[in-house]
């Protein structure tokens, strides 16, 4: 005996659902990213030097060739709350 159409019905509408979401999602993700693929397993210096060329440029994943850094680089650093020992 075989199985009826309609209970294949409800799976085909998971299944694209769940794909449909995923391809959203990741292109979502793909354009926030500057359009280029998601990094994966980043270490400290990774995020470090992540954290420069989002200074420098503006964009996390911006990079700049320019030799001289912009005008204010020198105190836009992230440890703005730590006392400055002379």
């Amino acid at each position: 005996m075989g199985v009826p159409f309609e209970t294949f019905l409800p799976y085909v509408i998971m299944v694209t659902m769940f794909g449909v979401t995923g391809a959203g999602l990741s292109s979502i993700r793909y354009y926030a990213n500057d359009y280029k693929r998601p990094r994966r397993q980043l270490d400290i210096w990774d995020r470090q030097m992540m954290e420069r060329d989002h200074r420098l440029t503006g964009k996390v994943r911006g990079q700049s060739d320019a030799v001289e850094a912009p005008l204010g680089f020198e105190v836009n650093s992230r440890w703005k709350a730590e006392p400055r020992i002379t």
